[in-house]
């Protein structure tokens, strides 16, 4: 058995493996001539979920074109993972029962290398080029998004950019504009550009990003004023916001064994010359969310006749809020940064913890008293469903994968929250417990040092160096001397001043409590969550 075109679908039948019952190479055809979707960032989420939707629509017949699928960053994604499975995903849902859902998804008409120097990279200009392109999205990871550093100058492969124009780009931001231009220069039709990315307003961002690519090409002669125009006319070119919740976890051992063992071949997961950690199949959970704001200039696919919750931005902003400063990723912080100082390498481990439980329990509690309610998703039932999937144990999640770029992350995930309790006259900052202690947690894991004193690797961070070289002098048993002020006092991080607020004693307080032994940041939660 083989993650091919040409295995016959009774063959799948028989091992409980679902596929299309749409003629695939139908789909393909007609993608070829009137491609209607593009997405870029051809990882797991996308595979997992976005292409799941296409899949579901082409089954219902309500779409008739498949999804180009373009990747600029690590090529052998495509050559690797894509290619030889005939840009077939074998997608296993892992219900809390142990039950696996094995489906085929098979909506991907076309993968190719987004990037000039590639053949295929002509798919994308003539796709660009048609009146029936209605919609490209992205999953590109917040990262994709920024042109420049900390101090405000751009990236080396973003001044190369600039400076070489639309012909000659390697950025994913520059790239999509070149492929804007094409069709500007041709058709002049709308579209909309949607990121799916996991960040606040990412349209926004997105759109920031792309129009600042196009003026500085334009101070180089590269592109006209018509352009830019055409650009920031959102009844041509839109940038709507979304919100996506899934998680994708890396490709479990579990599943891949599973699937070698009812006889499918060549699931083996791989490591790409630029670190992506990736199989031929996704393993991921049940649950799923995808808010899109509802702005589509050349219209779009009936996705809301996959589940997809098609809104207003004042909507989609609040939803975006309900799950990110209460009642997911705040908990998702905590337990990444606690789990790794305590030893565990899976979330569903630390919810069997009932010193952890009741943490995430009682900073849901904490944000609840200023959650955002979107109308459209209760947040009492979504934290309910969270706290089930966090105790998912066939979820093979990582603390340490979650623990990536928590500097960039505390601010939304506990600092609105923060400022929520100081706007609020009915509230006050002082009564907050488990948040602090959050907080303190991430100064603790910052240490570099497990419970039981023993170096432990930390997690990339765009200011990982800059934050332990500000607590290098603390080891366990040590004197606190006031280290932590100046991460706590920085509003870049938190998007307010805890020192200033008045919350940093408590927190640094805690912080204390934790470095005094080995052992202590066990003593310390069974002390606060007892």
């Amino acid at each position: 058995m083989e993650l091919k075109l040409s295995t016959q679908k009774s063959l799948w039948d028989k091992i409980g493996v679902s596929i299309a019952n749409y003629n695939i190479e139908d789909v393909i055809e007609k993608t070829k001539i009137c491609p209607e979707w593009i997405h870029f960032g051809a990882g797991n989420i996308f595979r997992g979920y976005i292409a799941k939707i296409a899949d579901t629509l082409l089954e219902s017949g309500l779409m008739e074109t498949g999804i180009i699928a373009a990747e600029a960053f690590d090529f052998d994604v495509i050559d690797q993972i894509y290619v030889p499975y005939d840009n077939l995903t074998l997608l296993v849902k892992l219900n809390p029962n142990g039950d696996l859902k094995k489906e085929i998804i098979s909506s991907v008409a076309k993968s190719v290398k987004a990037n000039p120097k590639y053949a295929d990279f002509t798919i994308l200009q003539e796709a660009f080029k048609k009146m029936t392109l209605k919609m490209v999205s992205f999953t590109i990871t917040e990262k994709g998004y920024a042109l420049t550093d900390a101090t405000g100058a751009y990236f080396n492969i973003i001044k190369d950019d600039i400076i070489n124009g639309p012909s000659k780009c390697n950025h994913v931001i520059s790239i999509i504009c070149s492929l804007l231009l094409e069709r500007f220069n041709t058709c002049k039709a709308p579209l909309s550009l949607v990121s799916m990315d996991n960040c606040a307003v990412n349209g926004d961002k997105l759109k920031k990003a792309v129009i600042n690519i196009a003026k500085e090409w334009q101070k180089n002669n590269f592109v006209t004023e018509d352009f830019i125009n055409y650009l920031e006319d959102e009844t041509k070119i839109a940038f709507p916001i979304s919100m996506i919740d899934k998680i994708t976890p890396r490709p479990a051992p579990e599943v891949e064994n599973e699937l070698k063992k009812i006889g499918i071949e060549n699931m083996y997961a791989i490591t790409t010359s630029k670190n992506t950690f990736i199989a031929p199949f996704v393993n991921a959970e049940i649950a799923e969310y995808l808010v899109i704001e509802d702005k589509f200039p050349n219209g779009r696919p009936a996705l809301e006749k996959a589940g997809v919750y098609i809104t207003n931005k004042e909507t989609v902003t609040k939803v975006e809020t309900m799950k990110v400063t209460t009642c997911l990723n705040p908990l998702h912080t905590a337990l990444a940064v606690y789990g790794t100082v305590l030893g565990y390498n899976r979330i569903y481990k630390e919810m069997e913890n009932p010193l952890l439980k009741t943490l995430t329990e009682k900073i849901g509690e904490e944000g609840m008293k200023v959650v955002v309610d979107p109308k459209i998703i209760s947040p009492t039932q979504f934290l309910a469903e969270v706290f089930e999937r966090l105790k998912n144990p066939f979820i093979p999640d990582d603390p340490a994968r979650i623990a990536t770029d928590t500097s960039q992350k505390v601010g939304v995930r506990f600092g609105e929250t923060i400022k929520s309790y100081i706007k609020d006259e009915n509230l006050n900052v002082s009564e907050l417990t488990f948040i602090p202690l959050a907080i303190a947690g991430w100064l603790r894991y910052l240490i570099g040092v497990n419970d039981n004193g023993e170096k432990i690797d930390l997690s990339p961070d765009p200011m990982l160096a800059d934050l332990t070289e500000q607590l290098k002098t603390i080891k366990l048993g040590s004197d606190y001397n006031d280290e932590a002020q100046s991460i706590l006092s920085n509003e870049k991080i938190f998007g307010v001043n805890l020192v200033k607020c008045r919350l940093a004693p408590k927190i640094e307080n805690m912080f204390k409590e934790m470095i005094t032994k080995i052992g202590a940041v066990k003593e310390t939660l069974e002390k606060y969550c007892s």
